[in-house]
């Protein structure tokens, strides 16, 4: 008669197979919004007056070098946006500050509010003609970029590793630093690569479809969000 107990080998390799479709399935769902990123940072720079909405880096830069006088570099845009950043973050922190780590409802919440932000830059793109050339591009490029604030605490409260959907440069460190020449490449060097490869691939598309209209562009940021919300709500845990 065959015994029924498995080893502790095969119990341990059993639990990490269980273990490692979640975090798959988490990991993917933060690639994904590091690809809205991307799209929105081109759609940002090209069409709304060089203004980052989601790469913050970028916006003190510009605006620094504007304000020491470099000429044809905007300052309100740069300014309003990371105001609304720290706005959209200050305001998800807020909401998020008494939830355990994980998602949860108010998550599924300020991403489905960040659904409903785009959806309004995007019905304005449709209303006014040309809105980056417009007073009004300002304002829908503050509304992007108090989305993209709370997106960023909020991966920062789901907590996957290496994951911030709005900033690749520590990543991209820890690429070249760890995942390259560390004890950590097996693990870790897929992820951080892939961060920066949807970042690439997001801008990259946003580019292309802005050629097409403003809207096509935020309309897939809207698309993708969207598929995150439910999905994550759905499967996160």
């Amino acid at each position: 008669m065959t015994s029924a107990v498995a080893s502790p080998g095969t119990t341990t390799a059993s639990t990490l197979q269980e273990n490692a479709s979640p975090e798959k399935f988490r990991l993917m769902l933060m690639m994904a919004l590091t690809l809205v990123t991307g799209v929105v940072d081109a759609v940002g720079y090209l069409a709304l007056d060089r203004v980052f909405t989601g790469n913050m880096t970028g916006n003190v830069v510009i605006l620094a070098m504007a304000l020491a006088g470099a000429p044809n570099l905007p300052t309100l845009g740069p300014l309003v946006a990371l105001g609304a950043f720290l706005l959209g973050a200050a305001v998800a922190g807020f909401t998020l500050q008494s939830s355990p780590q994980g998602w949860n409802r108010r998550v599924t919440l300020l991403l489905t509010a960040g659904c409903i932000a785009l959806t309004g830059t995007a019905a304005v793109s449709l209303i006014v003609e040309d809105v980056g050339r417009q007073s009004i591009g300002v304002i829908v490029a503050a509304v992007i970029a108090m989305h993209m604030g709370s997106q960023a605490l909020i991966a920062r409260h789901l907590g996957v590793r290496d994951m911030t959907t709005v900033v690749i440069t520590s990543t991209m460190t820890s690429l070249a630093g760890e995942s390259l020449v560390g004890k950590q490449r097996p693990r870790l060097f897929n992820r951080r690569l892939g961060a920066v490869l949807a970042m690439f691939a997001g801008a990259a598309i946003g580019a292309i479809l802005l050629q097409t209209h403003f809207s096509v562009p935020i309309g897939l940021g809207i698309a993708i969000t969207a598929a995150v919300t439910v999905l994550g709500s759905r499967r996160w845990h």
